[in-house]
This record gives C-alpha cells, sequence and structure tokens, in this order.
C-alpha cells in the first residue's frame, strides 16, 4: 500500500472513533492489505491521536488466549497503543455514551522498569518488570460488527483499543506463580467469566515475549516506564449501563468500574 492510502484509511478510522459511527471493514476494499501496512495504519492513527493531545503510555496485547481467538475467529496474537485518555480510574466509571459497542475482559498488566532492546527473553522480561497489576480492558472495534473481521482490519483498528482500568501495583511479585492464578470477573456480584492467567499464552509473561517479538518486526521499541496489558485470559462481555464490573485475580487483588 502506498502512503496516501495509508493515510487515508488512518484518518477514516480516526473520524470513525471521533464520530461515535461504525465502518465498513476496510480490506473489504484493500484485499491485498499487508499486517505491516495494518501497523503502519494504526501507527498513524496514533500519530493523529497525539496530535490532539494524547502521549502514549504503553501497548497492549490482543488475541493471547484461545478462547479470545475463537470468539474473534482469528488466529494469532497482535498489538495495540495505549494513550493516557485511554485510562479509567480503578473504581471510577465508565460513560458509554461515546462507544460504539464496547466490551471488557479479563487481564493482567505490567509496567516496565527497564529499556529493553531486541527479542529479549522471559527472564530478561520479567527482570524488568517493575509491578504487576490486575486489569481490565474495555474494546469497542471502529467497525460495524465486532466479529469476523481480518487481522488487519483489527491492527489498522488500533486491535479494538478503547480503555483499561489497572488495580493497585504489586512490587513484590516473585513468589507468584503468574502462570497460575484464578481469576473471575463479576457483573452485579454475579461471576461472569471464569478462567486461569495461564490462558494468556501460556503464562502472561510468555505475552510480553511476544510483544517484544512483534515489535522487533515493525521496529518499534517499548520505553521504560511503559504499561503492558498482557492480553485476556476469557472472551469479553458486552457492556451495558448499570453494570458495576469487578475483576479480582489470586494474590494480585481487584479491579473494578461502574457503568454509566
Amino acid at each position: 500500500m502506498n502512503e496516501n492510502d495509508i493515510q487515508m484509511l488512518a484518518q477514516r478510522l480516526y473520524e470513525a472513533r471521533k464520530n461515535v459511527k461504525g465502518i465498513e471493514q476496510i480490506t473489504h476494499e484493500f484485499k491485498d492489505m499487508t499486517q505491516n501496512d495494518a501497523y503502519k495504519v494504526q501507527w498513524k492513527g496514533i500519530g493523529m491521536r497525539e496530535a490532539d493531545g494524547e502521549k502514549i503510555i504503553g501497548l497492549k496485547m490482543g488475541l493471547t488466549s484461545e478462547a479470545k481467538r475463537k470468539q474473534m475467529d482469528l488466529d494469532s496474537p497482535l498489538y495495540g497503543v495505549l494513550t493516557d485518555k485511554m485510562k479509567i480510574e480503578n473504581e471510577g466509571e465508565f460513560e458509554m455514551t461515546h462507544q460504539i459497542h464496547p466490551k471488557i475482559e479479563p487481564e493482567v498488566a505490567f509496567l516496565i522498569g527497564k529499556d529493553l532492546s531486541g527479542t529479549p527473553s522471559r527472564e530478561e522480561i520479567l527482570g524488568a518488570v517493575e509491578a504487576v497489576y490486575p486489569c481490565m480492558e474495555i474494546l469497542d472495534s471502529r467497525y460495524q460488527q465486532f466479529k469476523y473481521f481480518s487481522m488487519e482490519d483489527v491492527i489498522s483498528d488500533n486491535s479494538s483499543s478503547s480503555y483499561f482500568i489497572l488495580g493497585n501495583p504489586i512490587k513484590d511479585f516473585d513468589s507468584i506463580p503468574l502462570d497460575k492464578l484464578t481469576m473471575k470477573m463479576k457483573v452485579n456480584g454475579t461471576v461472569a467469566q471464569e478462567g486461569l492467567t495461564d490462558a494468556i499464552s501460556g503464562d502472561p509473561v510468555i505475552s510480553l515475549v511476544q510483544q517484544y517479538e512483534l515489535l522487533a518486526k515493525t521496529g518499534k521499541t517499548l520505553p521504560a516506564g511503559s504499561i503492558v496489558l498482557a492480553g485476556a485470559a476469557t472472551p469479553a462481555v458486552a457492556l451495558e449501563p448499570g453494570m458495576n464490573v469487578e475483576l479480582e485475580v489470586e494474590s494480585l487483588g481487584n479491579v473494578s468500574v461502574k457503568i454509566k
């Protein structure tokens, strides 16, 4: 794809988000689009948001669990970008007015405390982690249907990123088996989704390994101080006004949000 096409598609998705109006999948028109093209569209769109005053604070992994890949009919992990305007405070409120079809899912997040280059090992990445959080991500595709689209569509749309909520940071996590923790996401007190952290790439830290590998392919880096959402352990739950959503992660604590 040429630069004009990339600019045009980024603008189309940027306006869909701003206008809260779903658009047709872009690969219906650009059938030969590659994942590399899609990441260029993604980053071009993030540049437009930076021009609006948003600041990049981290990244998110997507499609890291088999359950989520089956839900979305896609087959491999991908990443998206997080900005400061996407963060909702723990126990805060989320307003659905400016969303198209939002969903929420349970995750684990990490604070990266050191710069790492290339494709570091699990041990190197774990050594660079400063804190671990219980986390929920709110997704919202800018396409008319939040189902059955291609990897290129998802990546271009910043991997369906919308908002996220972090619990309290856990800095003393050396004795916590990060790949064997139970996760329970409740809606109005009733368990809506339940799983184990090993559903996230077999180990949430392996999700970070995959993150660095994807970044290396696109010539990007992850600076110290970045937040990384490791991916969902279960399928997402569609949001409705009046919901009170709470996630409990064994040894990591709770995080919650009220939906308006």
